[in-house]
């Protein structure tokens, strides 16, 4: 039986070295709230919205066997083949309180011709984020 259930976007989930360095880390640099961190520090969650964010470890024995390893990029000219976004009304000052708490500044914040203005840093595991204001819906 065939039904047209629409799927609900729940998770994404970063790979990291120390959950619980990484759930403090972006609460701190980029301004969320912790939801979860697990008393074995296995997995961590923010209160972000509609989306969670979650962390977990880079090795699982119960994942790596069954979908594969994780591998991080071999250096800082290299990145994964995703980043997250957040979205902030002000983005400089957003950046500038990301960098100041740890994160590693990749470019500041400038505006794009499709009427955003964006600015990038890396996480404390190399992970990139994308910091943007909303975009301009088309007219």
């Amino acid at each position: 039986m065939a039904t047209n259930q629409k799927p609900v976007f729940g998770y994404v989930v970063v790979y990291v070295k120390d959950v619980a360095a990484s759930v403090a880390f972006y609460a701190k640099a980029f301004g969320y709230d912790v939801r979860r961190l697990d008393e074995s520090h296995r997995w961590g969650e923010l209160e972000t919205g509609n989306t969670t964010i979650a962390f977990t470890p880079i090795h699982q024995h119960e994942t790596d066997n069954l979908t594969g390893a994780v591998h991080n990029s071999g250096s800082g000219g290299e990145r994964p083949p995703m980043e997250v976004c957040f979205v902030y009304s002000d983005v400089d000052a957003a950046y500038k309180r990301a960098v100041e708490n740890g994160a590693v500044a990749v470019r500041e914040p400038e505006g794009k011709e499709w009427e955003q203005k964006v600015g990038y840093v890396r996480d404390i595991d190399g992970n990139v984020v994308r910091m943007g204001s909303h975009v301009k819906p088309p007219e």
